[in-house]
């Protein structure tokens, strides 16, 4: 039977053949320590995540909407946890999940997946290959499970996001943050998932699109 994210069992899935460790959390053989990038929607656990690692503190942000975020600044230090800008139909600005504009009106948004822009293939010998230079591990745990996470953390009031804890909202958050994860992986893009920090990570079971642009 193939391996199932709780709260995504559409997903097709297939267990990483091989791995390592970096401090106690298995990762890909193939990854190496300043590739990896962590993101996943409030509450999974991503700062824990690289903390275990012993990677960069400080939080980034990348509007996934904007040509060229690949290059961008908060991409330059690895590990690291950042949050996602997304683009959805009808609104000009890409939103980040914990935005009150996604907040209050995300049963209506729907992502729009064209204008998530990707790194161009590699074309040339000496350019840059974008799309290997990163690996994504996206942490997508059990939408139940970050909702009693998220009350839990509420009673020390150290994250503003807690304020409003909808277990409707983070079920759609999990969900767009594999809508991206598949996005990214059918274009030639490093991405794993797991579910909590110690599990083994997992990998989508297709290949990606030949020459994805």
């Amino acid at each position: 039977m193939p391996p199932l994210l709780t709260g995504l069992p559409e997903l097709r899935l297939t267990r990483v053949p091989r791995v390592k460790r970096f401090r106690d959390i298995p990762v890909a053989r193939c990854v190496h320590f300043n590739q990896v990038i962590v993101t996943g929607p409030p509450g999974a656990g991503k700062s824990t995540f690289i903390r275990h690692l012993g990677g960069w503190p400080e939080e980034g942000f990348v509007d996934l909407s904007r040509s060229g975020w690949w290059r961008a600044q908060a991409l330059a230090v690895r590990p690291r946890e950042v949050h996602l800008g997304l683009p959805f139909v009808g609104r000009e600005a890409a939103l980040a999940l914990f935005d009150d504009a996604w907040l209050e009106g995300y049963g209506e948004l729907r992502l729009d997946r064209d204008r998530i822009q990707l790194p161009p293939p590699r074309r040339f010998l000496l350019s840059v290959n974008w799309r290997s230079r990163f690996v994504f591990e996206f942490l997508l745990p059990p939408p139940e499970l970050i909702d009693s996470d998220r009350r839990r953390r509420a009673m020390k009031g150290t994250h503003l996001v807690d304020r409003q804890i909808d277990l409707n909202q983070i079920r759609a958050q999990v969900q767009l943050f594999a809508q991206v994860a598949e996005r990214f992986h059918h274009h030639g893009m490093q991405v794993y998932l797991r579910e909590r920090i110690g599990d083994e990570p997992l990998r989508f079971a297709d290949a990606p699109v030949a020459g994805g642009n």
